[in-house]
């Protein structure tokens, strides 16, 4: 008998039982937190300009490094891994528009519904891409190891005698 224990509450958030969902908002959490790091850095400390490419390949690899979390954590459920990054990116896209109120140049570049197309559409590239992937792995993997009861099995509509 398994035990399990909640916080006091926890009844109440049925939404974010779901790994997908909760992978998603704290994979989102962080892509807003770097995003607003790397902005504030960018346009706020001016005496770290001159290192303005290292800033922004960190930055880079920083949205890189959270955003392959759902694709790692997912890969063998491509489903999950479009919702997981679906609901990462929405979160991002929103802290983009918040943002774009603050520095104006934002929207000028690209507008939220832009920078939420751009990540459902990275999303949704590799969720196909693992999806293709799990399918020829488990064709691979019941050609290598047939079962027992190969035998034909015969429509419904026929009888055998």
């Amino acid at each position: 008998m398994a035990v399990r224990s909640h916080l006091p509450g926890y009844g109440s958030f049925t939404l974010f039982r779901g790994a997908a969902v909760r992978t998603g908002i704290y994979v989102g959490l962080c892509l807003s937190l770097t995003f607003i790091a790397w902005l504030v850095v960018a346009n706020r400390i001016p005496a770290l300009e001159r290192f303005a490419r290292e800033r922004n390949i960190a930055a880079a690899a920083a949205l890189a490094f959270f955003g392959l979390i759902p694709v790692l954590r997912f890969h063998a459920m491509p489903v999950r891994l479009l919702a997981s990054g679906a609901i990462a990116w929405l979160l991002l896209s929103l802290c983009y528009r918040v943002l774009s109120f603050f520095f104006s140049g934002l929207t000028g570049r690209y507008s939220a519904f832009q920078v939420f197309m751009l990540g459902a559409v990275v999303y949704t590239i590799a969720s196909t891409i693992c999806w293709i992937g799990t399918v020829v792995w488990r064709m691979r993997a019941s050609h290598a190891h047939p079962s027992v009861h190969s035998a034909p099995i015969p429509p419904n509509n026929h009888r055998m005698t």
